[in-house]
């Protein structure tokens, strides 16, 4: 046998070991891409509602997807530590707060969008976005009704009560007679 068939029969057998590892290796990355853009996408599509729960959960899903050993995904990382430090703090003024939460959800944002290969500047991603007024008022009214019934279990709020249309002690009109 001369190393010519050698080589042949080598990569007659192994040829098909690698391209398996191959695709499998391709399927991987495409797996953590899909679930990088994922989390991207909720944070985007819910970002004018902060406090929904599929928008905890996506942020809560940063560091299990993206991570700060890998250059492009250094800087989502250290924005998303600068934003969760924030959301955890209670100095500031609610005002001061507010605006600086929502700055860092910008670069957060940005910084994902950039490392995800999409090219959002930071005034599209603050403002393009849709949040029906009704939205903030149905949120609000179910706030202070949450309040209103939380101070009634406390004792801390009577419930009013009008009494109308009183029974009368007169026996109804089919027993007269």
């Amino acid at each position: 046998m001369t190393i010519a068939d050698g080589l042949i029969i080598s990569a007659t057998l192994l040829g098909p070991i690698f391209a398996v590892q191959a695709t499998r290796y391709l399927d991987d990355q495409k797996e953590k891409r899909g679930r990088k853009l994922q989390v991207f996408k909720t944070l985007m599509a819910t970002r004018s509602y902060t406090l929904s729960q599929k928008h905890v959960e996506a942020l809560n899903r940063i560091d299990l997807e993206f991570s700060s050993e890998k250059p492009k995904e250094k800087k989502v990382i250290e924005v998303w530590r600068q934003y969760l430090d924030i959301l955890s703090e209670k100095i500031q003024s609610p005002e001061q707060w507010a605006l600086r939460r929502r700055d860092l959800l910008v670069d957060l944002l940005h910084a994902m969008g950039q490392c995800l290969g999409y090219d959002f500047d930071k005034t599209q991603i603050k403002n393009a976005t849709y949040s029906p007024v009704a939205h903030g008022r149905i949120e609000e009214e179910q706030q202070a009704m949450r309040n209103l019934t939380l101070e009634l279990l406390d004792g801390k709020r009577a419930l009013s009560m009008f009494i109308t249309n009183l029974p009368t002690n007169s026996p109804p009109k089919s027993e007269v007679r």
